[in-house]
């Protein structure tokens, strides 16, 4: 098969790691990028070989063009994907979308519309489906290992300190700038959650609220900014201690760090906590995203799953545990834990996945394998490799919706399931 082209539409952090391994494989060229950033536009062009001529300040530059490639990674802010993805579905780009699909039900409906009326494959990028993790996890509920399954309890820890950096210093700290945590961080898990039920839920409530991360949480003579603060040695959001080791790891230049500064000296680290948004004190920000949910959801067959987001916990892989009716699972994102009702028989089963739980870390695996299912789909024309379409993604999009107002307004929420 010839390798397939890329548009990079996007590029941030998480369009740069899908379009570097799609290129790193051989199944694919980067020959356009769209990017207002000019230092971060001229990178991308020069590590992949773009010509100038399609190299464009803006999504719209692109579109303009005739169609320059055979798909286009979308990975623009939250609240930027409808306008590129439904004008370049519209020009016969695939597409592969980074999560969430859109903020709002009316956006995300748009792009579905459009890459069905178009008939061009177009894949939300939830990874968490393509670890080999979850493969594993998969394959003993299908091979009925636990029987029936009852309920479900699963736990995203985000990390103490990933919270501070990317949900209150960082882009999706506000709601109105991008979206409640719910969809912006754990749109992976409850499709993912979905992806082991099988089915959608019909009842879904949730509590949740901003706890710490606020003003009145502020300890006594805490400055504006970690760089002043005299509170700062002890204060566990440190950003001056998370950023000096952060420098001092070169595996953390790109993330955590590259969002911070381009440049991995102490000159531009102090810098940009001088005046950019990664130096103020976690507790004197612009954040209302919620720092500690919970989602309930009753299914169809009586089945019942929990979830919960943390940020107060160590950055880990989710945990999960399963109950069935002949069995239990206990799972780290690693390994899994059987426990055989009948037999008494208890036995852990390794994945081997590589890669940790973070998006720096490729998820496991999951950025990997979504990368290449999405390339295979688009080189071949068959998109049954991968393990859901945008339909699909909407729906459960529409799951976390019904939570996050279930949340909002303390009743239980039935999800909205068809198309409106």
């Amino acid at each position: 098969m010839s390798a397939v082209t890329l548009a990079l539409v996007g590029a941030g952090l998480r369009g740069q790691a899908y379009a570097r391994h799609a290129v790193s494989t051989g199944a694919a060229r980067v020959v356009a990028v769209a990017e207002p950033d000019p230092g971060r536009r001229a990178a991308a062009a020069a590590e992949f070989g773009v010509e100038p001529g399609l190299v464009f300040d803006s999504w719209t530059g692109l579109a303009g063009h005739p169609r320059a490639a055979d798909a286009a990674i979308v990975a623009t802010q939250d609240r930027m994907h409808r306008d590129p993805a439904v004008r370049l579905a519209d020009l016969g780009y695939h597409l592969l979308i980074e999560k969430p699909l859109a903020p709002t039900d009316e956006d995300a409906t748009a792009i579905v519309a459009a890459a069905t009326r178009n008939d061009v494959i177009a894949a939300v990028c939830h990874v968490l489906r393509y670890t080999p993790y979850t493969r594993l996890l998969k394959s003993l509920l299908t091979e009925g290992r636990i029987g029936k399954l009852i309920s479900v309890q699963h736990l995203e820890p985000v990390g103490w300190w990933h919270f501070a950096h990317s949900f209150v210093r960082g882009h999706w700290r506000n709601t109105e700038e991008s979206g409640p945590l719910l969809l912006t961080k754990c749109c992976h898990d409850i499709d993912w959650l979905m992806y082991l039920f099988e089915q959608l839920p019909e009842r879904v409530s949730s509590f949740g609220s901003l706890s710490h991360f606020r003003a009145s949480e502020r300890p006594a003579g805490a400055a504006d900014r970690c760089l002043d603060c005299p509170v700062e040695p002890t204060c566990p959001y440190s950003a001056k201690r998370r950023y000096a080791q952060a420098l001092a790891d070169p595996d953390e230049h790109f993330w955590p760090l590259g969002a911070v500064t381009p440049t991995p000296t102490a000159e531009a680290v102090e810098a940009a906590l001088r005046d950019g948004p990664y130096g103020r004190c976690v507790y004197a920000c612009d954040n209302d995203v919620v720092d500690h949910q919970v989602v309930n959801m009753a299914f169809p067959d009586g089945a019942t799953c929990s979830f919960t987001v943390s940020a107060f916990t160590p950055t880990e892989h989710r945990r999960t545990r399963l109950q069935g009716t002949h069995g239990y699972l206990d799972g780290d994102g690693r390994t899994v834990r059987h426990l055989d009702f009948v037999t008494g028989r208890e036995e852990v089963l390794d994945s081997a996945a590589e890669g940790g739980p973070s998006a720096a870390d490729g998820h496991g695996g999951g950025d990997e394998g979504l990368v290449d299912a999405f390339l295979q789909a688009v080189a071949t024309g068959d998109a049954s490799g991968l393990l859901s379409g945008p339909a699909e993604s909407l729906a459960t999009h529409r799951v976390v919706w019904a939570a996050e107002q279930a949340r909002r307004t303390d009743q239980v929420v039935i999800p909205v399931i068809g198309v409106r």
